[in-house]
């Protein structure tokens, strides 16, 4: 596994051990996270203006040419040192899935990620989200329950992958153990989703904006579940700034294949 600071190994243990770890843009250090806040505020206006098409929709996405517009929100999710931090925990090479720009919509519908779930991707995730605006528990916070606790509901469940609803959720487990991640606008929330339930608490007073990124390995349990945010062209022309470390993280799928390919001509010779 590649080296990592110091200051992150706290990070892969809480994560280990909690399955959610909190801090913030600040104490992460990353160094363009200040370029990426600021363009992603920017953002904020534009999608704040959007109207939903119907009263069943609760969360609206930047759009592909909005992202392509600041790049580096796209490009923070790329930083060395997060690919490093992200390796370490996963223990396989990192696939990097993007960046989403969301806008959870403050209104009363309980669907999808705004009801407890696991992601099926992969034996273990690494999602990172950063909140844009300052969330209380009115504003559609992140929550979850920890690793141990989502063990036995899973086995108590029999649990498939569907989403469940907060009130049948509550017959299972009591509410005082669900843990709720309020924080103002840069407060960052890392979690292995691959192995928490977790939700989107609905939003009763105001829109949430957030960005989140999205890691698995390169060798993920369900692959077809595993998409980019952005479609090939618009990777491709953002590959033009990427190393080849970072190349080889979003263009997974690729590096995989010739590896295979490599591995095939071994055997047969």
């Amino acid at each position: 596994m590649p080296d990592i600071s110091v200051n992150d190994y706290p990070i892969i243990q809480t994560l280990r051990t909690e399955g959610v770890f909190v801090t913030s843009l600040d104490a992460l250090g990353i160094p363009s996270s200040e370029k990426m806040l600021s363009d992603a505020q920017q953002i904020i206006p534009e999608i704040a203006q959007v109207i939903p098409d119907n009263s069943s929709e609760y969360v609206i996405h930047a759009t592909n040419e909005q992202i392509m517009n600041h790049p580096s929100i796209f490009m923070w999710g790329l930083e060395v040192q997060l690919l490093k931090l992200v390796e370490n925990y996963l223990g396989l090479p990192v696939a990097y899935h993007g960046a989403y720009f969301r806008r959870d919509l403050n209104n009363s519908v309980e669907r999808k990620s705004r009801c407890w779930h696991i992601d099926r991707e992969d034996r273990r995730m690494f999602k990172i989200i950063i909140y844009l605006n300052d969330v209380d528990e009115e504003s559609g916070p992140f929550e979850y329950i920890p690793v141990d606790l989502s063990v036995e509901l899973s086995r108590s469940l029999h649990y498939k992958y569907d989403y469940i609803r907060n009130q049948r959720m509550q017959t299972f487990i009591s509410p005082s153990n669900y843990k709720t991640c309020t924080g103002v606008a840069g407060t960052v929330i890392i979690a292995d989703t691959g192995k928490i339930f977790h939700r989107g608490r609905i939003p009763l007073q105001r829109d949430r904006f957030a960005v989140f990124y999205d890691y698995t390995s390169r060798y993920p349990q369900y692959p077809f579940y595993c998409k980019s945010s952005l479609p090939e062209a618009d990777l491709l022309k953002l590959a033009m700034n990427m190393s080849s470390f970072q190349k080889e993280c979003v263009f997974w799928r690729s590096s995989l294949a010739i590896q295979t390919t490599r591995m095939s001509d071994n055997d047969a010779g």
